[in-house]
């Protein structure tokens, strides 16, 4: 097959039911989540030719003008929809969130200290674990389990009462919103005065307004809601990123990539031109407080329908329901397996839940349309009254 040879159909397959004029279907995947149609029109211009430069973005030296420009108008973009500080820094990461689960402890859990973290879900447990492998080891402090929420199968979000943290921790990490099982903290934990607060936000990063500075620093992959896989977008307060420690190589410092247009090594950049795109479209939406909006309408018609029904049984807890990730199960596998499998070939994909958690997940990231939101509601509906 030569280089401009296109993929063969008969190699793709195909979904029986497609979605409006543009052919494509409604892809409610946890991650990679789906791109706003309007920035995957972007993309196709510019991975040929960007801005008139003769080449594509794909091509560009990352230490050129044209990556100048996208990486500070990604920054400028991302600061003016979050309202970000000026003493917090925007870097953009590789290696994907789970990075994080090693450079937060090598940086602040280090020999005397000690890192203080609520588990409510898997990743969440997964960063825990990789801190507590840490633990003890030259060059390392301690890690104290602050709070778990594995006695009720990661259903609920636990409250301010039920955080029992370590006598001086170094900082307190949480995930805000956890994937796999469908919940999501509406409120900020409140931890003792003056602790540094983390924050993995990768599900549901720039869905609502956030206030900033309440944390030291909270960062999120961006294949959920921010773009594809390749980049995690860390917002980092300056006197924070200066207090990790200086014993450990430079990449793995976050000083290393806090100055203004800092590049240490090769960074993402279509990953980093991608979310400059979806942060332009988030702006061009309304903003944080009108995507929290979209985002509450789109999950209500999904809830809506689990509720309406004994059929469906949620699994988050209501008062923990995450808007991103919408999980529940239905009364058997084979019928599991037949709701995705028919809703398949409805050109409703990617709802398939977690191994580890079963069931169907229905992600419902900002460039879900409501549209997607109400054909899957309305296939629930009619999956229950037939099969119920």
């Amino acid at each position: 097959m030569s280089p401009t040879t296109p993929i063969p159909a008969s190699a793709l397959s195909k979904p029986a039911v497609t979605h409006g004029a543009s052919g494509r279907i409604f892809n409610f995947s946890a991650g990679p989540g789906t791109l706003p149609e309007a920035v995957l029109r972007q993309i196709q211009n510019d991975v040929w030719n960007i801005g008139g430069s003769g080449i594509g973005i794909l091509e560009h030296s990352h230490r050129g003008k044209v990556v100048d420009k996208v990486f500070a108008e990604c920054e400028a973009d991302l600061r003016t929809l979050a309202n970000i500080p000026s003493n917090y820094k925007i870097t953009f990461l590789t290696g994907g969130a789970s990075a994080q689960n090693h450079m937060i402890p090598m940086n602040y859990m280090t020999p005397g200290k000690t890192g203080d973290y609520i588990v409510t879900g898997h990743w969440s447990e997964q960063t825990y674990k990789q801190a507590a492998k840490l633990a003890g080891k030259p060059g390392f402090g301690s890690a104290h389990l602050a709070a778990t929420t594995a006695d009720r199968k990661h259903s609920y979000i636990p409250s301010d009462e039920q955080l029992a943290y370590s006598a001086s921790p170094a900082f307190v990490h949480y995930c805000s919103n956890n994937t796999l099982y469908g919940t999501e903290w509406h409120h900020i934990p409140k931890v003792p005065a003056g602790v540094p607060l983390i924050a993995d936000t990768s599900s549901h990063m720039y869905s609502r307004p956030i206030d900033l500075t309440k944390f030291a620093m909270v960062y999120a992959g961006a294949q959920k809601n921010l773009g594809p896989a390749g980049t995690t977008l860390c917002i980092i307060r300056d006197d924070f990123a200066e207090a990790g420690s200086k014993d450990i190589p430079d990449l793995l410092q976050y000083r290393s990539f806090v100055p203004d247009l800092s590049r240490p090594n090769t960074p993402p950049v279509f990953a980093v031109y991608v979310m400059g795109l979806v942060a332009k479209w988030i702006l061009s939406s309304g903003g944080l407080a009108a995507m929290q909006k979209h985002n509450e309408a789109k999950a209500k018609h999904i809830y809506d329908a689990i509720d309406s029904t004994p059929f469906y049984t949620g699994h988050a807890e209501k008062p923990a329901r995450s808007l991103m990730n919408i999980t529940f199960r239905l009364p058997s596998e084979e019928l599991t397996d037949a709701f995705v499998k028919e809703a398949a070939a409805q050109g409703l994909d990617g709802l398939k839940g977690h191994r580890n958690v079963g069931g169907i997940r229905a992600s419902t990231y900002n460039a879900m349309p409501e549209a997607g939101c109400k054909a899957l509601a309305d296939f629930m509906r009619e999956f229950a009254r037939t099969r119920g």
